[in-house]
């Protein structure tokens, strides 16, 4: 991989260079569309025309491994009033389209996002003595950026990313990321679209987790009241060792608790090690006749609950286990050719969720008998399923990371399932339906209730309930590794 390497400013020939925009050359040397999120970066720091860079040294264009060609650090002195500590701002350059030439992005008119819509910023806690920024933060930026370009998934505001490390490689508690919208940082209109500024906030597990139990928003506005856990402006302290909840224990009873009672969770879905077995028949034989045929036209989910399982398979399914994530110093992975850019893939053309989505050439089949297989991570969140989502009437789907294998879980009050009351477990292909009553979450719920206790989990573990045909592992993740499972 090539490594990254510190800059003096802006661009060659860019404004704070000295030249004007009246030059005739200026067009050329700056790309116009690094020029209008370079004049954001201005507004804010009239004073740092010149800010220190790191800079991909061969560009992705040409064929490097870092899709962000620059990533610009700022001095920010914070607000004394807001009580905002001084802190570093980083910004990317190169999510979005900066040369309209079709050489990274596919230019497709001024009104719509330019390239993929937004780049990322980052805020990080000034330590004291500090004269010059880390660079740590603009490797973490690429690492997401590679996973943007390779999956083609966007990020919107209120999602969260597993990272499972801490992001400085420390032995920090700040372990995962949560984003949203930059406090100061305006969307930007360039000739080649619209630019919005994502930022990326460290959070600690437990705030992960109960971003994911309820939604990102909510953990997001709750870090905002904590001063020391963001504030306002939501800065990342890599230094902080509690998190939200141990600074303020009634945070997790009378808000989130509340929250998760009230909204329920707005995770629809995630990307999990897991699978699932048709105990009805032997696995070999794909014509047995204890599999019903509902026919060749199978019963579809609601438009609404049809797009948002698509949407939700297409971006990534919140994007809830590293693996699916790059590491950050990864090279190059499965020979991608980056000389040309990617286009944007429809849900029904992904290939990794054609084989999931229904259509009129695979056979929906009703199954008597089924054994689904989790690791321990996924696992984790089936009471978020259960509770979170099937309780409130919606539906929660596991994507396997390793396959186009995925697994729904629905509630009576999703309309159009082609998984029923009276035929509870229907699959299209590798794609498992299985309809739970509100009565049986219940239960599954207390029999699943050590889910909460990892600490204490021993592997395998093995939930049954034979009157009801249904078999939960949760395995070693050694198992879904293995190619012959």
């Amino acid at each position: 991989m090539e490594g990254v390497r510190p800059g003096g400013g802006p661009p060659a020939g860019g404004p704070g260079s000295g030249s004007g925009s009246g030059s005739g050359s200026f067009p050329s040397l700056f790309p116009p569309g690094l020029h209008g999120i370079y004049g954001e970066c201005r507004r804010l720091y009239p004073d740092q025309p010149n800010p220190l860079q790191v800079t991909a040294i061969l560009k992705y264009w040409l064929g490097g491994p870092d899709p962000l060609d620059y990533v610009s650090m700022y001095r920010n002195l914070g607000n004394p009033a807001l009580n905002v500590p001084e802190h570093w701002h980083y910004v990317s350059f190169g999510l979005s389209d900066l040369y309209g030439d079709n050489r990274v992005h596919e230019f497709t008119g001024t009104d719509g996002p330019s390239g993929f819509g937004f780049e990322l910023t980052f805020r990080l806690k000034r330590e004291t003595g500090e004269s010059a920024p880390p660079t740590w933060p603009a490797e973490l930026m690429q690492g997401l950026a590679r996973y943007v370009f390779q999956s083609e998934n966007t990020f919107c505001s209120g999602d969260h990313v597993s990272w499972h490390s801490p992001l400085d490689n420390s032995e920090s508690r700040i372990q995962h990321m949560l984003l949203t919208e930059d406090p100061q940082m305006q969307p930007v209109q360039t000739p080649f679209g619209v630019v919005t500024f994502l930022q990326i906030v460290g959070v600690c597990t437990e705030e992960l987790h109960a971003a994911q139990q309820w939604n990102g928003q909510g953990i997001l506005e709750l870090l905002r009241t904590v001063p020391v856990a963001g504030g306002p402006w939501l800065i990342t302290d890599m230094r902080r060792g509690e998190t939200i909840f141990e600074i303020d224990p009634h945070l997790q009873q009378e808000r989130v608790d509340k929250g998760i009672e009230t909204d329920g969770s707005n995770l629809s879905g995630v990307s999990a090690k897991c699978a699932w077995d048709d105990l009805s028949r032997p696995p070999e034989d794909d014509e047995d006749s204890r599999s019903i045929c509902i026919g060749t036209q199978p019963r579809r989910l609601s438009g609404k609950d049809t797009e948002q399982i698509r949407e939700t398979l297409r971006r990534g399914l919140e994007i809830n286990s590293k693996p699916v994530l790059p590491p950050i110093n990864a090279q190059r992975q499965n020979g991608l050719n980056h000389d040309r850019a990617p286009s944007r893939k429809d849900s029904l053309e992904s290939e990794s969720s054609a084989a999931i989505i229904p259509h009129e050439l695979i056979r929906t089949r009703q199954l008597e008998s089924v054994h689904l297989k989790f690791n321990q991570e996924s696992g984790a969140l089936i009471p978020l399923c259960l509770r979170g989502r099937l309780l409130h009437g919606r539906h929660f789907t596991y994507k396997s990371i390793t396959g186009d294998t995925a697994i729904t879980f629905v509630s009576t009050g999703v309309e159009g399932a082609f998984a029923t009351e009276e035929h509870p477990y229907a699959a299209h292909g590798p794609w498992l339906q299985i309809l739970l009553t509100e009565e049986f979450v219940e239960r599954m719920l207390e029999d699943l209730e050590d889910l909460n206790s990892p600490e204490e989990f021993k592997l395998p573990k093995e939930y049954s309930w034979p009157e009801k045909k249904l078999k939960v592992s949760i395995l070693p993740d050694a198992v879904f590794d293995n190619p012959l499972h």
